[in-house]
């Protein structure tokens, strides 16, 4: 007889949309506070550990419901999958973002990328300007990759969580 085994992508689901919806309320908090459009490493750092904690329940709660068992290749395809279903809606609500909430976003994010190099004279006024026009021009190749980023921070965690976690089944 064989045991009703855990589906990978029924955990994937969850805990990305777990993580999609508590991106989209640091978001909306970052919103409310007008720091959207910030390009602090510190924002970064608390996006990536929140991803972390997510992957890792996800993970580790997949072990529990598998007998205790955990393969690397499960670690993975869980870690991918959360990472995948939290970038769908990270890109939905930037889409939301950009085109109802602020329209400005990309202007104002171009300037606190480039404007460090314009006031330390690394690019000219006529350069800022040009390089923020084809940035703003091209905003939407921004979904592919965020997509990508995920899915390979993603990959990343489930691979060290699988490997912190996994446990073979016996071979008997």
């Amino acid at each position: 007889m064989e045991e009703n085994q855990p589906k990978t992508g029924k955990f994937s689901l969850n805990y990305g949309l777990i993580l999609g919806g508590v991106s989209v309320v640091f978001g909306i908090m970052l919103f409310s506070q007008d720091m959207h459009t910030s390009q602090s490493p510190a924002l970064m750092i608390i996006g990536i550990v929140l991803a972390a904690i997510i992957t890792f329940l996800g993970i580790n709660n997949f072990k529990k419901a598998n007998g205790g068992f955990l393969t690397l290749s499960q670690a993975l395809k869980i870690g991918a999958g959360i990472a995948l279903i939290s970038a769908i809606i990270a890109i939905i609500y930037n889409v939301v973002l950009v085109e109802f909430l602020d329209p400005d976003a990309p202007s104002k994010i171009m300037d606190a990328r480039l404007g460090p190099a314009l006031e330390e004279g690394t690019i000219t006024q006529e350069q800022f300007e040009m390089q923020k026009e084809q940035s703003i021009k091209f905003w939407w190749m921004g979904y592919p990759v965020i997509l990508i980023l995920n899915i390979v921070i993603g990959l990343v965690l489930g691979l060290i969580t699988g490997l912190i976690l996994k446990k073979a089944k016996p071979a008997y």
